[in-house]
């Protein structure tokens, strides 16, 4: 199986399955120099991990991780960073009934036609909890970030139709409530709407925001290698992400040019700002210096107790399913630190790739 790499300067490559006994992360490029310990990670992981409230999966996992390599005496070495999070609660044996029949909303029957195989406990590789290996990756980015003076904030934008509003806006709630909505009122709101979906043996989607502040302009490039084109590769690799809009988004497809266009303007001390932010910090595939702000549609979790059809593969008859096992209400909440692993993944890889775009900043990388 190929694809399971990604980046370039800052390389990133998960392995395990669901219900194997562990899954893992080497990261190759990450800089000499940086303080980091297992505690800075099991912060991140702790936000992803599974069984921490109402709305997520049973599935008791503490996700503790391990650092196997490239960290001596508390400060990475530049070598390859080698991380492992053993699997400790798998029970494959709930999925033995459904062995033979395909899942609707999986990747079953893809998986199957491309491989030929079935790893029927969870999805295998194809499972959602391969992305503990990206947030344990993407908390070592972050912290790059943070040395740079960037921050990546994530949050739940909306649930079905309940959405958070700018003047309820407030950090903290991102985490205190299970949800992670910035917005106490919106966040009850979606409480009671995914309690009548539980009720139903049901799911729920959304919608999650991502804003980027402090990035310098100048990153990205023109043609096939742009900052949108690459931060959508990295969010759409999320598997339950269905869509992706920066800025206006689609909205901008409602608009003229003189109401999408952002107007540049030089304030007193010299510095260029734009008057709005359509663009989403990003114009022409290279980030402009505004914050850089999109939105990622998550679909509805695709296991529910509700009898669905499908197929059995060995018979190649119709058949009724329910999958049991344990199984998030709503991805989203759970999905909120994925998509900030993944931004700074593909942020950090970028700005490396932007030392090498111009000589003076070559000079100034070997002062």
């Amino acid at each position: 199986m190929s694809g399971s790499i990604f980046g370039k300067n800052f390389a990133i490559s998960t392995w395990g399955e669901s219900h194997g006994p562990a899954l893992g992360v080497v990261i190759d490029g990450c800089p000499a120099g940086i303080p980091l310990s297992e505690e800075d990670i099991q912060k991140d992981l702790d936000r992803r991990k599974p069984g921490r409230t109402a709305y997520t999966t049973p599935r008791t996992e503490d996700d503790k991780v391990e650092i196997l390599s490239g960290v001596f005496e508390g400060k990475t070495t530049g070598t390859p960073i080698s991380m492992i999070i053993f699997n400790r609660n798998q029970r494959s044996r709930d999925y033995s009934d459904i062995k033979d029949t395909y899942r609707p909303g999986h990747a079953d029957y893809a998986y199957d036609q491309k491989y030929g195989f079935r790893d029927y406990r969870g999805g295998g590789r194809s499972s959602g909890r391969e992305t503990a290996a990206r947030v344990a990756a993407g908390a070592i980015a972050k912290k790059i970030l943070c040395y740079l003076g960037i921050q990546v904030l994530a949050y739940t934008f909306s649930i079905g139709d309940i959405q958070i509003q700018p003047s309820n806006f407030d950090v903290d709630e991102i985490y205190k409530n299970p949800l992670a909505m910035p917005d106490k009122e919106a966040a009850l709101k979606a409480q009671r709407y995914l309690d009548e979906l539980k009720e139903k043996g049901d799911s729920a989607g959304g919608v999650i925001e991502c804003v980027v502040n402090g990035m310098p302009p100048g990153v990205g490039e023109p043609v096939f290698e742009k900052l949108d084109a690459a931060l959508a590769k990295a969010i759409f690799s999320i598997g339950a992400v269905k869509g992706l809009e920066f800025g206006s988004g689609f909205e901008a497809a409602k608009m003229t040019g003189s109401m999408n266009n952002d107007p540049l303007r030089v304030d007193n001390q010299g510095r260029v700002f734009k008057q709005s932010n359509n663009a989403g910090g990003i114009t022409g595939g290279i980030s402009d210096g505004s914050p850089i702000v999109f939105r990622a549609a998550v679909k509805p979790t695709s296991s529910i107790s509700i009898p669905q059809q499908s197929i059995d593969r060995t018979q190649g008859k119709n058949v009724e399913i329910v999958v049991k096992g344990r199984h998030d209400p709503i991805i989203v909440p759970r999905a909120v630190i994925v998509v900030e692993a993944m931004t700074a993944i593909t942020l950090v890889d970028y700005l490396f790739q932007r030392i090498l775009s111009q000589m003076d900043l070559i000079q100034k990388a070997l002062q």
